[in-house]
């Protein structure tokens, strides 16, 4: 069993930066991956990037070049540093975590809302 909690959402202006952080606990020796998603309203849930056990990083080409997925495995902690913050980046991000690896996610945090205004 895993458990993830979200924080460091909230409001931002256009341009701005967040760190969010995912809180990991349980049996983290288990986690081959991490990522982060988003789900804006009315849209489906989408991969912001992932994070491998051995630090091999994945990001969506919207997002490449403004955002970084990186983790303190120390404190079981994983960040998303987004920078250049635009209003489209408007949504519900999760933190998601993958067991044996495979290609689907078996742990779900519930999320912190991050809204970035004009």
């Amino acid at each position: 069993q895993v458990q993830l909690v979200e924080s460091g959402g909230g409001l931002v202006q256009a341009g701005g930066s967040l760190r969010l952080s995912c809180a990991a606990s349980g049996n983290i020796f288990s986690i081959s991956a991490v990522g982060w998603f988003r789900q804006a309203p009315g849209k489906q849930r989408e991969l912001v990037a992932d994070i491998t056990d051995i630090g091999i990083t994945n990001y969506a080409d919207s997002e490449k070049g403004r955002f970084t997925i990186s983790r303190d495995r120390a404190k079981n902690t994983i960040f998303l540093q987004m920078n250049s913050l635009k209003p489209e980046d408007t949504a519900v991000y999760y933190c998601a975590a993958r067991g044996p690896p495979h290609y689907g996610w078996d742990y779900w945090g519930q999320g912190t809302q991050v809204t970035v205004s004009s």
